[in-house]
């Protein structure tokens, strides 16, 4: 059975996808798996490889989307971008993150995506 955190999660994976895609990124891999753990969408862009958190919270939450990704994670997101890139053959690929920060209420979704500066 599948929780409701859980399907809102999802929701938001499979919004961000569709936001990313239109936005030209091509989606490589999702909820890809390293030995260090997991990234939600691993995209290929002009600029490289985009190594993509998302994060959805609903409207009113304690705690906003982007407040949930603070240098602590953004360190693992980066040792889990270069395991990836080590496993596929691609350390020496140009390589950014992101966050798609996404507030689901009662109208429509509101995404936003940030680039985050490797730490």
């Amino acid at each position: 059975m599948v929780d409701g955190r859980r399907r809102l999660g999802d929701q938001g994976e499979r919004q961000a996808e569709a936001a990313l895609a239109a936005d030209g990124l091509r989606i490589l891999e999702r909820n890809a798996r390293t030995r260090y753990g997991e990234i939600d969408l691993v995209c290929r862009g002009r600029d490289g490889y985009v190594f993509v958190e998302v994060k959805t919270r609903r409207e009113g939450s304690f705690v906003s989307p982007e407040e949930a990704v603070g240098p602590r994670k953004v360190r693992r997101l980066s040792r889990l971008a270069l395991s990836w890139l080590a496993l596929h053959g691609c350390r020496d690929a140009p390589w950014s993150l992101g966050v798609v920060a996404i507030v689901a209420g009662t109208g429509p979704p509101r995404l936003r995506y940030v680039r985050v500066d490797r730490i």
